[in-house]
């Protein structure tokens, strides 16, 4: 007989969310307590096919809010929390920082104390299998040079409102782990692609707009670099950590995909072209165009992901150029959920359905 646990998983609507929700699903093993406050980019269309699954619970709840946090703890009785609930857009942060310093700093704080107060209530044989992960990003490391690679042992430092943001959480789950005990883990990761990532970002983005005919904006002379993982790979990576990795303990989770942004753009126009050709008979290229670049933009992000693989045993199951297939060919399959986010039809359909967040 499989024994269930359940684990709480906050920002469980959005695009790393709902990939590791549907991963977890597929696990006999887990119940999800999916707590997600459904802002702009958490969807419940991501989540078509477990949403109303047995061992799936969606709880629209803002992780600031402190009683409806006590309440899901005593009510459900997790064997722990992955925290994923965060803004997480840079361009965005840069225009309204506010929202950031909520949600990641103040959001993590209000969960970490309901978590430990929880957890400090547990008999001690429940203390001991108890697990607070921390998802956070390798922007905190702030810009690399030519050479060179993120790992456990890189000095933090921040160069935008958002990094500055997921930073500050990172250290105040390790203050918690340290100064009371709270069994932490963290993990830094780096830029996630793949179906169902809401449109802000560069690769949904570049996808769409190439079909609507639009131009396709290069932030300086396209030559920033960042490393890209397959948001699946990613999910399963999580799911290894928190199951698996030891207690107090960072791991960086990288693709070992490094591509310029403007090598992205022409592998993802290159595909369309085959994919779907333009009506015209021209390349998608032609619709490149170069735009100032943003304010504090890093350079470049690279990940050494050798403590995971050599601890953990996990390594990322797609190349670039496998992901980047899967990805286009389900944003061109799937029409109807793009309409949806970009007309805001799905948040019509949550807030007739669940409310405002408690």
């Amino acid at each position: 007989m499989t024994i269930i646990k359940t684990i709480f998983l906050t920002g469980g609507a959005g695009f790393i969310g709902s990939a590791l929700v549907r991963l977890l699903i597929a696990d006999s093993g887990w119940q999800v307590v999916n707590i997600d406050k459904l802002t702009y980019a958490g969807n419940l269309e991501s989540l078509a096919g477990v949403v109303e699954h047995p061992r799936h619970v969606f709880k629209r709840t803002d992780i600031n809010d402190r009683a409806a946090l006590d309440h899901l703890f005593a009510e459900y009785h997790p064997a722990g929390v992955i925290h994923l609930a965060a803004e997480s857009h840079v361009d965005r942060s840069i225009a309204s920082p506010a929202d950031f310093i909520q949600t990641n700093i103040g959001g993590t704080y209000t969960l970490l104390e309901a978590a430990r107060d929880y957890w400090q209530g547990l008999p001690p044989t429940e203390q001991t299998g108890f697990r607070f992960h921390h998802v956070s990003t390798d922007e905190v490391f702030g810009s690399l040079g030519d050479t060179g690679y993120f790992s456990e042992a890189t000095a933090y430092q921040p160069n935008s409102p958002y990094a500055a943001s997921k930073a500050s959480s990172d250290h105040l789950v390790r203050a918690w782990h340290h100064t009371y005990g709270l069994p932490a883990l963290i993990t830094n990761c780096s830029n996630n692609y793949g179906p169902r990532q809401f449109p802000e970002k560069l690769i949904p983005l570049m996808i769409l707009r190439a079909l609507e005919g639009k131009p396709l904006p290069i932030y300086g002379n396209g030559g920033n670099v960042r490393d890209w993982l397959y948001v699946e790979d990613h999910a399963c990576a999580l799911k290894r950590v928190f199951e698996r990795g030891t207690i107090g303990e960072t791991y960086c989770i990288g693709g070992h995909n490094e591509r310029t942004n403007l090598e992205v753009i022409d592998v993802l126009c290159a595909q369309l072209d085959e994919l779907r050709p333009r009506a015209d008979g021209r390349s998608y290229r032609d619709q490149k165009t170069f735009v100032a670049d943003r304010p504090g933009h890093d350079q470049r992000y690279a990940i050494d992901a050798a403590s995971i693989r050599r601890e953990l045993g996990w390594t990322p199951q797609e190349t670039f150029e496998t992901g980047i297939r899967k990805t286009i060919a389900w944003y061109l399959a799937n029409p109807e959920w793009v309409a949806h986010v970009q007309s805001g039809e799905y948040r019509r359909w949550v807030d007739r359905h669940y409310g405002k967040a408690s």
